[in-house]
């Protein structure tokens, strides 16, 4: 007996009917939400601390791995086409081809996992999401350290020192509340959704 396995209902699902026109609408949302929280900064001599992995987690969590991930990708392209939505109103090649860009294409990897593991209900309780959410950010530093020394030339010791220290607390301070914020949002969306059934 084979079964059919049942495509994994999100947050953004639940409050939005599904079509193609609601996923574009969604993952456009997606790169706008990255482009504003990106120009929250606090400025750092290579590598500015930004809201832009709030988004990316939040994206990913809401509308799972193929929408996350074309939503990071969307921000990316228009970054790099020269739009000012990297952090302090910056924009081209020469952004993501610098120190920060491996941070911008591990964006695309951290919304995939993110979403596949809400796809597997992860972020609907506070310690996986938690889980969640340090892996994601987790993926963002595995493609941005090793970028980051490359481009700028740094030994191991400078490469942590710049590229991953000072973002430790920030980043699980931003696990943490988006990680609190998730199950709020889904118990939103279900009194929402039982209203309209009703």
């Amino acid at each position: 007996m084979t079964t059919i396995a049942t495509p994994a209902v999100l947050l953004a699902d639940r409050v939005l009917p599904r079509s193609l026109a609601t996923d574009v609408g969604l993952v456009i949302g997606g790169a706008a939400l990255t482009a504003l929280l990106a120009q929250v900064t606090v400025p750092l001599p290579l590598v500015p601390i930004t809201g832009q992995t709030v988004a990316v987690l939040l994206v990913g969590a809401t509308l799972g791995a193929g929408r996350g991930a074309a939503s990071m990708g969307l921000y990316a392209l228009l970054g790099m086409v020269g739009l000012p939505v990297f952090s302090d109103g910056s924009g081209g090649m020469s952004v993501v081809l610098g120190a920060t860009g491996g941070y911008i294409v591990g964006f695309v990897l951290a919304a995939a996992l993110v979403g596949r593991l809400a796809e597997r209900r992860w972020e609907r309780t506070f310690l996986k999401g938690m889980v969640t959410f340090l892996a994601g950010t987790g993926v963002t530093f595995l493609v941005g350290l090793p970028w980051l020394a490359a481009v700028a030339g740094l030994d191991l010791q400078a490469t942590l020192a710049n590229g991953l220290y000072p973002f430790v607390l920030p980043g699980v301070v931003k696990a943490a509340v988006v990680a609190g914020l998730l199950p709020a949002a889904w118990k939103g969306a279900e009194r929402l959704a039982a209203r309209r059934e009703r």
